[in-house]
Formats: structure tokens, sequence, C-alpha cells
């Protein structure tokens, strides 16, 4: 019984304490500069994350699963042939390829630590660098994250062509679930080294999972994004590719705010499992003061 009223008091704290540390905070301004350092890395991180694991299993395996990847995908707004070329361009990727999207892949570690510092009373030297570096260990298990997920779209192609209701629902499932589970570690390492968060491991397992789930979500939202009609080009002049482009980034930035806010989620709930965080604090005091990062 004691327990589950902690966990009470847990689920009814956080949204409180998430938005006490929002005072003082632009939190669009945040998710708008961590969308800028993805814009640059987005797209190296996915060739070298198709590129290892086709060094792992071999070239045509990852470009077979890839085209059943992009055969998932509604080909209204062009994702299949988007998809396709990425795959392409990773299960060809040779060496110095792969060291030429080091540096443009790691911003995104440095953007990720500079977004996080901003909810954090810490200051340090060489932030950059720090985020850069921490985040190139992911590069490792890469193809074991990437791998499964692969293969789990060979199951949704198998449900997509047998149809149905219970089909579609299971396609759903096994989307859910696989890139919930490929997300869960890379978030629990960006929110813990490359952020350089300083939370423990239960809050940290919590918010990873809770982030995960969220962001997984939104992946679901963004393939029924890709299957309406739209014309992307007619606010831009007719260019499609303009068009397309913001359209991208538009969901980047929905992506990073979800992102920042299961990082709030995983701040509040280690406060409130650390009975001496909140010790002796009056209500309504902010959890810590604003301080300026580099």
């Amino acid at each position: 019984m004691e327990r589950s009223g902690r966990l009470r008091a847990v689920a009814r704290g956080v949204v409180p304490l998430a938005r006490e540390r929002l005072v003082g905070r632009d939190l669009a301004l945040i998710a708008a500069g961590l969308t800028f350092y993805a814009g640059i890395a987005v797209v190296p991180l996915v060739v070298l994350a198709f590129g290892l694991t086709a060094w792992l299993t071999s070239p045509e395996r990852v470009a077979e699963l890839g085209r059943q990847l992009a055969g998932l995908l509604p080909g209204e707004l062009g994702a299949p042939d988007a998809v396709a070329r990425l795959v392409e361009a990773g299960a060809g990727l040779d060496v110095i390829g792969a060291l030429l999207a080091l540096l443009p892949m790691s911003l995104y570690g440095e953007g990720l630590r500079r977004a996080l510092l901003r909810f954090s009373s810490r200051s340090e030297g060489l932030t950059g660098w720090r985020g850069r570096l921490a985040a190139l260990p992911l590069l490792v298990v890469a193809p074991v994250l990437l791998y499964p997920l692969l293969l789990a779209t060979g199951l949704m192609a198998e449900l997509a062509d047998r149809g149905g209701f219970a089909a579609t629902v299971g396609q759903v499932a096994v989307g859910f679930y696989s890139v919930l589970i490929a997300l869960t570690l890379p978030l629990a390492w960006g929110f813990r080294v490359v952020g350089g968060g300083r939370v423990r491991w239960p809050a940290l397992t919590v918010g990873a999972l809770f982030t995960a789930a969220c962001l997984s979500g939104f992946l679901q939202g963004f393939v029924l994004f890709l299957a309406l009609p739209l014309d992307l080009g007619a606010p831009f002049g007719g260019l499609d590719v303009v068009g397309g482009v913001v359209a991208i980034g538009l969901w980047l930035f929905v992506l990073h705010l979800v992102l920042l806010c299961g990082w709030l989620v995983t701040q509040a709930v280690d406060q409130l499992l650390d009975p001496r965080s909140a010790a002796g604090r009056p209500a309504g005091e902010a959890v810590e003061p604003r301080g300026d990062t580099p």
C-alpha cells in the first residue's frame, strides 16, 4: 500500500514539476535549435546506420529489407523513393564515406547536450565537443538496433499483404513496439551520457521508456501524414521540394518538442523518487535556478 501510494504521488507530481522547470525557458526556441542540429545530422546518421548494418550483415540483405520498408510507406509524398535512396546510399557506403559522415552526424550530440543543459543550473566548458564525442559510441550499437527493426518490416509487410482489421492492428502494434524497443537505449544514452543528465537509473529507465513510447506514436502519426493527398508546394509557389523540406523540418521540430518534454518528465520523476530532493522546499519554489550554459 505504501509503495502504491508513493507511485500515485509521483504520477500526480510529474506534470507540476515539469512545468516548474519551464519557468524562464522558451521550450519552442530550444526545440528549434535542436532541430537545426538534427537537420544537419539526420541524413548522415541514417546513412551510417544502414551502412554499418550492411557491413554487419550484407549489402544485399539490407537492400532487400530496405525495399520492404519503402513498400510499407505511402507513396503520395514520395517517401518510398526517399527511403530507397537512403538505403542505397547506406548499402554502398565505403570507409571514407563513413568517416566523412561522422562530423555532421556528431553535431546532433552537440545540439542535444546544449539543449538539455538549458534545463539545468550547470555550466561547463567544451560543451560541443563533449556532446559530439559522447554520441559516437552509439554507432557501435546502431546495427544491433536497426537490423531487428528492419526484420520487423518483413512481418509488417506480410500483415499488410494479408489485409483485414486484425492484420492492420497487428501491423500498427509491430511497428509501434519495434520502434519503442529500438529507441529506448539511444534515448537513455542521450539523456544520461550525451546530454550529461544527472538522473538516477530508475528515473532514467522510466523516462527513456516513456519518451520512446511517445516518439514511436509520433512516428506512426507521421506515416499517416505521408498518406494525405497534400500539395506541399502550394504555399511556396508550386515548389514541391521546398514544401517537402519545410514539412520535414516541421515534423522534426514537433519530434524534438516531444523529446524535450520526455526529458522534463525524466527530471521530474528523478526528483520525486528521491525524498531528499523535495525536503524543506516551500511549495512553488523553483527546482533549481536557471544557469547560463556555453
